[in-house]
């Protein structure tokens, strides 16, 4: 028995998010039945996280089981010629059989890259949210900063289902208590000279929407609907009517996945 661990990157505007569900095009879903074709066995394909429906992975870690010979390399150039060109693997490699992509991430890195030219050039579209108007750059970094440190993050979950968990949230194999998680860093950036503003944050863990939710917030105090120091009191009602509305799906994705140094 082999366990084989993928990093893939996928557009995901034509997929229904990262998990299996009955007649919809998933990443989780085509990369089994893939796997499947190649290796003549059925496997269950375990992600690093859930992403959701239209956000993109830069490098997805996902495992598997086999007992199928084909060397690593090989895996990766027989996957990719049957694969849609929307999602690729970028490597893969045996680990021991224990790991599991999900269990063992200590961190997570997602990235939203806001587009503020006049014009969406159709190179890039798919992958940013267009939104050609001034912002207050100064007053959504200093916001940003504030979501930094371990919170409880139920303000900034998906309405109604604060529980659901876009990627579980698991760190070093625990799980978290309740909505609380930790962010190492939340910062905005400009990507180059570009008219690209990136949202970067890296977290031991995020809730569902968590991450649009939160750009969706710092876009209103851009626009100076809200202000930075409205920021602690939203995180602390635990009230998600308080923050700003979903941010599209478009423009996030999962940048990294970091994982502890087996000894």
């Amino acid at each position: 028995m082999r366990n084989v661990r993928l990093i893939l990157a996928y557009d995901g505007t034509d997929f229904h998010g990262w998990q299996r569900q009955p007649d919809k095009a998933t990443i989780q879903g085509l990369m089994e039945t893939a796997v499947k074709k190649i290796t003549g066995q059925p496997t269950a394909l375990c992600g690093s996280g859930r992403t959701d429906a239209g956000v993109h992975a830069a490098n997805q870690v996902a495992n598997f089981k086999t007992t199928c010979p084909i060397p690593c390399a090989n895996l990766v150039r027989a996957l990719n010629d049957i694969l849609p060109a929307a999602v690729r693997v970028k490597e893969a490699c045996d680990v021991p059989l224990d790991f599991h992509a999900r269990y063992e991430a200590v961190s997570k890195t997602y990235r939203y890259r806001i587009l503020l030219a006049p014009v969406a050039s159709p190179f890039i579209a798919r992958f940013v949210y267009h939104y050609p108007y001034p912002l207050d750059q100064n007053a959504m970094q200093r916001a940003a900063r504030m979501f930094e440190g371990e919170h409880d993050f139920t303000s900034f979950a998906a309405a109604g289902d604060a529980s659901e968990e876009d990627d579980n949230g698991l760190a070093h194999g625990t799980p978290p208590r309740g909505n609380t998680r930790r962010l190492f860093s939340s910062r905005l950036r400009w990507h180059g000279k570009s008219s690209v503003l990136i949202y970067e944050a890296c977290g031991s863990g995020f809730l569902h929407h968590m991450v649009r939710n939160i750009l969706g917030t710092l876009l209103e105090i851009g626009r100076g609907r809200m202000k930075p120091e409205d920021i602690p009191p939203i995180l602390e009602a635990r009230d998600r009517k308080l923050a700003g509305p979903t941010a599209p799906a478009q423009g996030l994705c999962l940048w990294k996945v970091n994982y502890r140094v087996r000894p």
